[in-house]
């Protein structure tokens, strides 16, 4: 069964995509520290590692798409590559796609921060 290539920007949207659902994770996973102070560490953590992954992820995917010339694979299609060079072509579109997963990860993180370090002393989300 032949699949469709790949598009830059399909994979660059499902990417965005996974990275808003995980926020509402993140948020979730916060709530797991009990202290504040611990909670806002986590998130800043989160925040931090999101943008500068995001940011190499992204620029090293875009960089393998250019050198691909247009074979992009899936990963099912790992068994049908060659050679060591072709494993760019499968890793790409994963890289790309986790590097904007981060991207659209880092802005929800950071909100998330400011939220907690802004609640109320009583609230739950302010953490014990």
């Amino acid at each position: 069964m032949h699949q469709p290539l790949l598009r830059l920007r399909d994979v660059m949207l499902r990417g965005v995509l996974y990275g808003l659902a995980a926020i509402p994770l993140v948020g979730i996973g916060s709530l797991g520290v009990s202290d504040h102070h611990a909670r806002m560490t986590f998130l800043a953590v989160i925040a931090g590692f999101a943008m500068i992954g995001g940011g190499v992820f992204t620029v090293t995917g875009l960089g393998f798409w250019a050198a691909c010339g247009g074979d992009i694979r899936r990963c099912r299609d790992w068994r049908t590559i060659k050679g060591q060079t072709e494993s760019v072509t499968v890793a790409a579109p994963v890289l790309l796609r986790l590097g904007m997963l981060a991207l659209a990860l880092f802005p929800g993180a950071f909100g998330l921060y400011h939220l907690v370090d802004n609640a109320d002393y009583d609230s739950l989300i302010h953490g014990s």
